[in-house]
């Protein structure tokens, strides 16, 4: 007799940083175990990031992951286990023409951009230092023009009021071409239009055969309201942005505080 276990047919995709993991960067022996059972009982855990493949890959074991991961903001589903790219959606190629119109009108901001495992940088700045501290990752300095293509995303740093406008201009000038998106004050997300997490969640259900009410999202910030959007349940850790909270999300503890383990608890009353 084939066991199916309560979760089978249901999906949990986490964000990674300040969600599933704190400022240490490691899964809690709460949010471990939790997940353990979750997926042991047939229930299908990923993460959702906008870390890039490069950025990600040395924490891909610290969790129970047992479906492909969501990567730079919902631009790449990759498989980890297969070491393949399940589906890619990169940026056009006009995208280094517009970012440097974009720079030219706006001079504070800093560029920093991926293609592959490779990490480029325009004009960096003290949150770009702050930011590739934080991934743990090596970089090149170059022009936009002169970075290898295609870029899976592009992150714009600088004060977040100069972001503003910036992501107000983007959107202005080029509505159908980009998603600009904050992952957090000081950071802003620009992938491919339609590269969202939500719309990489959806596809993701859809290879795995579950059902949309049978999906459950976490996330702390903007980036993550897409894919919070098109879960069953909408949820967030008490350290989520502002914007997380207006827009309506289930709160729970904060990502110190086991969310993800509150999160499972929860679903094991529900199924």
């Amino acid at each position: 007799m084939i066991h199916l276990g309560k979760f089978e047919g249901v999906l949990l995709a986490s964000d990674f940083d300040d969600t599933l993991v704190g400022s240490d960067c490691e899964v809690s022996r709460g949010n471990r175990e939790a997940l353990e059972y979750f997926v042991r009982e047939g229930g299908r855990f990923t993460v959702s990031t906008g870390r890039a493949h490069r950025t990600f890959a040395p924490y891909v074991d610290a969790a129970p992951i047992n479906a492909p991961v969501i990567l730079s903001n919902g631009a790449l589903l990759y498989d980890f286990r297969a070491g393949r790219t399940v589906v890619d959606l990169p940026l056009p190629v006009c995208a280094a023409e517009d970012l440097g119109e974009l720079c030219s009108a706006i001079p504070a901001l800093g560029v920093e951009t991926y293609h592959g495992d490779d990490v480029y940088i325009y004009r960096p700045n003290a949150h770009t230092q702050r930011h590739v501290e934080r991934v743990k990752t090596t970089w090149t300095e170059m022009g936009l023009t002169e970075m290898p293509s295609p870029w899976s995303k592009a992150v714009i740093q600088a004060d977040h009021d100069v972001l503003l406008r910036a992501q107000a201009l983007m959107r202005e000038r080029w509505p159908q071409r980009y998603e600009v998106i904050f992952s957090n004050a000081v950071l802003l997300e620009c992938t491919a239009k339609t590269a969202t997490k939500g719309g990489m969640v959806l596809k993701l259900a859809e290879l795995l055969g579950i059902r949309r009410e049978h999906i459950y999202c976490v996330g702390d910030n903007q980036n993550d309201i897409p894919m919070l959007a098109v879960s069953a349940i909408p949820f967030a850790p008490a350290n989520c942005a502002q914007a997380v909270k207006d827009w309506g999300a289930t709160v729970l503890g904060s990502c110190d505080e086991d969310c993800i383990a509150q999160i499972i608890g929860i679903l094991d009353l529900r199924y």
